[in-house]
């Protein structure tokens, strides 16, 4: 297999039973990071390259309650950082997005979605290169698909008039998120120096 295949549920590792431990509290605003949530805080789940950059670019949005980076999308129960950047689990880095509907919009976190990272690239992004990588929107309801494809519609619209080419963004329902290990989360703000390979197209998404 090469880093641009998905492995099939039987070529996936087997993973875990045993849950990440993790410090239920976020970095930044002392939040909890994990549920349950307030019954008015609404959920979605974004891929869209390494998650230490695309973390960063929600949480101190206005009305964002907390965030958290894991892995979703693919087969391996509680999965490791070392096997999903083996490319045998089949799981996406992504940010787990909490917010309240009545300070921030479905439409606010996309348009941050889009302008935040080049969707067309495939199982990469960038010089980061891999299934782990690649563009996805994870929704809880469908409110929240019916916003993911009409932007990503539009998008598509105004990144061709730039010269590029097909969306590859998968939008499905959310699947299971696997938190990822504690030194990940919030990781751009525990280290202000760190790599963050994320870049958008410069591309306006005026949704």
């Amino acid at each position: 297999m090469g880093l641009q295949d998905l492995p099939s549920k039987e070529q996936a590792l087997p993973g875990r039973s045993n849950r990440m431990p993790i410090t239920n509290r976020h970095f930044i605003n002392g939040n909890v990071l994990q549920p349950p949530f307030c019954d008015h805080l609404q959920q979605i789940i974004f891929g869209l390259g390494c998650f230490w950059g695309a973390e960063r670019k929600f949480w101190s949005l206005e009305g964002v309650y907390t965030t958290a980076v894991g892995y979703a999308a693919g087969h391996t129960p509680n999965p490791s950082y070392q096997e999903v950047c083996s490319g045998m689990t089949g799981h996406n880095e992504v940010v787990l997005v909490v917010y309240d509907p009545a300070k921030v919009s479905i439409e606010q976190l996309l348009k941050v979605f889009w302008e935040s990272h080049d969707p067309t690239q495939g199982m990469r992004q960038g010089n980061d290169r891999g299934t782990q990588y690649r563009s996805g929107i994870y929704v809880f309801n469908d409110e929240q698909r019916k916003a993911a494809e009409v932007s990503r519609g539009f998008y598509q619209q105004q990144l061709a008039k730039a010269g590029y080419g097909p969306i590859t963004t998968e939008i499905i329902d959310a699947p299971e998120f696997y938190y990822a290990e504690d030194y990940h989360q919030q990781y751009l703000a525990k280290n202000p120096h760190g790599y963050c390979g994320l870049g958008g197209t410069g591309v306006n998404c005026a949704i």
